[in-house]
């Protein structure tokens, strides 16, 4: 059990790097705690030694010397030298954690951080190195797809010059070479694609059980060796901390119990267990069959073909990798004992390879009946074996030929015979009668290369089973065959017969999760320009899917997104040439009949990932169509974009609606949502209400309801001489409805003030901008204290970063200011610094005038320096309803 076992997969890699990065984190957070501590253990020395001299001044300023023998006194004096005892020994042990402790523990970090990413390059190294071998396997399998259609080319073109110009001329021979050359380079690629399988595989098997385990272990042993100084260090900061009272003893009991439960061994025990995950799927290399189907059998899968075309590259081949066997026996055997054990694992794999592929070779001259093929053997093509002649290099392989050829002569004679006494007969049948005795005599007829040798004339007619045409019987049975490639060495059996399997899928048959006669747009399970992080929130189960569209590189791409093995997995739809769309399989006119497939196939998207289509996921009911928004007037800016008036097409309302720049980078998107997402679930009379998102296309909105009152700061602004104070009091009231609301939702809204409240047609305030709001009980800012609202931020979360509901509270404060103050602008002639500074120091706003004292008094408690003496809105809203009923 450990890193070797339960952590080959990538989420177990991608977990392993997450938890070094916490360690690092760990291990600086140490650091300046560490720092931290030494200045106070040194201040606290400094402050033992002025009391221990302060109280010696005691002892000196008695002149009269009225102390002298007194034991009060000396006890005193022995109790100040103990004093200052410990003051050095504070100093001496601060002096050892910065000179010794601190150094080694910046040493561990160091260290660890360099293994991260000694262990992370070498992990990128051998997958990488996979990956490659696995591209070259695709590409060598498309060349072989492409040399393989130029040989069906060449082949079919003299096919039809060999019976439009019978027995010879310079264009058929011409033909002939050119087909002579494809079957060439398609004998070459099919050994290649053969030898390179066999090295995928090997390489395969060597990076799952072999590299990747080694590399884990190793991996694993190094931070367990970090763990021990790290406990190591720990020990000694224990020792260093350990006084004598019984109170820093029974801390420091508490803290060795501590740091002695750490286990080196067991450090990671919970972890590895807690990612544990399958061993890294095996990928199999097979060679695909479809590609010899139509070669006559004379190319076979996983065997090399031998022949007067290859014999040279295979002796050529053959001689590199013992070579190249060579070479790696020798390094092998020179490693040392502090050669790494991943260093001799990729060197047996390699040696492995070689062993396999020079077996692929031995094991096709066996099939021959040959050992091994002669030295300078020169295997010329079939045609050249003319009248049995066989030079003396060819003598391994003439017995076989010279048995192939008789065979064929004797074979050849018969349907001569059989032509000229059938002669007339055919010219009398029917015409049914006579395709029947071509096809025969098609059937018996001899292998290319022999009646190259011995050509005859033959007219073109229709329904001929090779080439679409019927024999002419007046001029002879004869058949083109279907090969001129130069065959293997082994008798050459007339190719009888032929199979052509073809596949296809019905989508009508398929059970319809949509439909691919109408827009993508109007599909349930397309959603638009939705960001990767609402679309990770929405996949939670095996399966769940999605298609989404992206922007990489100015460029549109469609994404389908899956949930499987428990993380989020995005794929690009791939578009062919001809204009389809496809993954690894098979490629479809439209998107919808890909997913249709794909969903209802249950084949993995593609083999490595192993994802499955299962829930297609329907967007949200708040996911609206671009198209249904009529945008009317441009009634406001925000952070991301413009803000419109616009009409709802489908019912005609009225309605407010945010959009987001079309440029802003990809993280400004997903704060925008944010405010969407947030507002969704909230239904109040005093929080504005969202009617729902548009990201079907760009620019991505929020559409909610439109509040014609605008924001509350112009609406005071404006009515600022006739503003009734029952009027600010019912604003104060709604705004504390509001967020009274959100506080029993958990949801921190860290932006309230009065330009983010709006004013209904009855003067009702509605709290809206959510951009900033949290829905969390407590939120701790990570990313920075940008664009924060200074004089609305309550002090512990501007000097800590730490929000709470409560800090809400004081914004609170600030904003019934606001209301009361008609719009003016808080902490009038101070800058946001000043004003910060002032606040630290104690200074609140005085109160605006016409303000009722209760409601100044809700603000000084609003504004009280430790959150915990702040009122929650609940008490808030009971102290404001009751002063609003003071005020009839």
């Amino acid at each position: 059990m450990g890193f070797s076992t339960n952590l080959q997969s990538r989420g177990g890699h991608e977990a392993l790097l997450g938890r070094q990065d916490a360690e690092l984190r760990l291990l600086e957070t140490m650091r300046r705690c560490l720092l931290t501590k030494l200045r106070c253990d040194r201040d606290y020395s400094s402050a033992l030694c002025a009391v221990t001299a302060q109280g010696q001044k005691v002892e000196r300023g008695d002149e009269n010397n009225y102390l002298t023998g007194s034991l009060v006194a000396q006890a005193w004096k022995g109790v100040l030298e103990e004093l200052e005892n410990v003051a050095k020994l504070l100093k001496i042990n601060a002096d050892i954690v910065e000179k010794e402790t601190l150094e080694k523990l910046n040493t561990l970090y160091i260290e660890k951080k360099k293994a991260r990413k000694t262990y992370q390059d070498e992990h990128t190294r051998i997958s990488l190195q996979m990956s490659n071998i696995t591209e070259e396997v695709t590409r060598k399998k498309a060349e072989y797809q492409k040399q393989l259609e130029n040989y069906r080319q060449m082949r079919s073109r003299f096919e039809d010059h060999y019976f439009k110009s019978g027995r010879g001329g310079r264009k058929l021979d011409d033909v002939r070479d050119k087909y002579q050359r494809a079957c060439r380079k398609l004998h070459l690629v099919h050994n290649e694609y053969v030898l390179l399988l066999v090295e995928a595989e090997e390489n395969e098997q060597s990076f799952r059980t072999t590299l990747l385990p080694a590399l884990l272990q190793q991996h694993q042993a190094s931070q367990e060796l970090f763990v021990k100084s790290w406990r190591n260090i720990m020990r000694e900061i224990a020792r260093l901390w350990n006084f004598a009272s019984k109170e820093f003893v029974d801390i420091n009991n508490r803290v060795e119990v501590h740091v002695e439960t750490i286990k080196p061994a067991d450090e990671y025990k919970d972890f590895a267990e807690k990612h544990k995950s399958v061993p890294t799927e095996v990928v199999r290399f097979s060679f695909d069959s479809s590609l010899v189907e139509d070669t006559s059998g004379k190319l076979q899968p996983n065997l090399l073909t031998v022949d007067n075309l290859t014999i040279e590259s295979v002796q050529a081949k053959m001689a590199d990798l013992e070579t190249r066997l060579k070479e790696v026996k020798e390094r092998k055997a020179a490693c040392t004992q502090e050669t790494s054990e991943l260093t001799l694992s990729g060197l047996s794999c390699e040696e492995c390879t070689l062993n396999r592929q020079l077996d692929v070779i031995h094991k096709a001259f066996n099939e021959l009946g040959c050992e091994e093929p002669p030295a300078g053997c020169d295997l010329p093509l079939d045609h050249s074996f003319e009248n049995g002649n066989v030079n003396d290099n060819q003598v391994p392989f003439h017995n076989l030929y010279l048995t192939r050829q008789l065979a064929i002569s004797k074979k050849f004679d018969s349907i001569k015979k059989a032509r000229n006494s059938s002669k007339t007969l055919i010219n009398d049948v029917s015409p049914m009668k006579r395709s029947s005795l071509t096809q025969q005599s098609l059937n018996s007829s001899t292998s290319l290369v022999d009646m190259l040798r011995k050509p005859f004339r033959r007219k073109s007619v229709p329904n001929s089973p090779v080439t679409g045409r019927s024999a002419d019987p007046s001029s002879g049975v004869g058949q083109c065959p279907d090969d001129l490639e130069p065959q293997p060495l082994s008798l050459i059996v007339p190719d009888t017969h032929s199979h052509t399997r073809s596949r296809s899928v019905s989508l009508h048959s398929l059970n319809v999760i949509g439909s691919s006669t109408r827009s993508l747009v109007d599909e349930e399970w397309f959603h638009g320009v939705l960001p990767r992080e609402e679309v990770v929130r929405l996949l939670t189960r095996e399966g769940d899917f999605l298609v989404r569209e992206t922007t990489r590189n100015t460029e549109h791409e469609m994404v389908l997104s899956v949930c499987w093995g428990g993380v989020s997995k995005h794929f690009i739809v791939q578009t062919t040439q001809e204009g389809q769309y496809r993954f690894e399989g098979p490629a479809f006119p439209t998107i919808q009949e890909l997913i249709l497939y794909q969903h209802q196939s249950g084949l993995p998207v593609t083999s490595r990932s192993g994802a499955v289509l299962r829930q297609p996921i329907a967007r949200e009911v708040w996911e609206l169509n671009n198209d249904d928004l009529l945008l009317l007037d441009k009634i406001g800016r925000g952070n991301f974009g413009d803000v419109y008036k616009a009409r709802l097409r489908t019912t005609n309302q009225e309605v407010a609606v945010k959009t987001c720049r079309v440029t802003v980078p990809d993280e400004h998107k997903r704060k925008f949502l944010q405010e969407g997402r947030i507002l969704k679930q909230y239904d109040h009379p005093n929080i504005v209400k969202l009617i729902g998102i548009c990201v079907q296309k760009q620019p991505i909105m929020i559409v909610m309801e439109l509040v014609v009152g605008g924001s509350l700061l112009t609406f005071l602004r404006n009515n600022a001489t006739n503003l009734a104070l029952k009027q600010q009091l019912l604003m104060c009231k709604d705004t504390a409805a509001g967020m009274r609301y959100l506080e029993s939702k958990n949801c921190i809204h860290r932006d309230l003030a009065a330009r983010n409240c709006l004013v209904s047609s009855d003067n009702t305030v509605k709290i809206s901008d959510f951009g900033m709001s949290r829905e969390e009980e407590e939120y701790i800012v990570s990313d920075g204290m940008k664009q924060i609202p200074i004089k609305w931020t309550a002090p512990e979360a501007l000097n800590f970063g730490k929000y709470t509901s409560l800090c809400d509270v004081w914004s609170y404060g600030v904003l019934t200011w606001e209301i009361f103050a008609k719009g003016g602008t808080p902490y009038p002639g101070y800058s946001n610094s000043k004003a910060r500074e002032k606040i630290d120091q104690g200074y609140r706003m005085p109160a605006p005038d016409g303000t009722p004292n209760e409601m100044y008094q809700l603000m000084l408690r609003c504004w009280e320096y430790q959150p915990e003496n702040r009122p929650h809105f609940d008490q808030i809203f009971s102290i404001v309803d009751k002063i609003c009923s003071n005020y009839r």
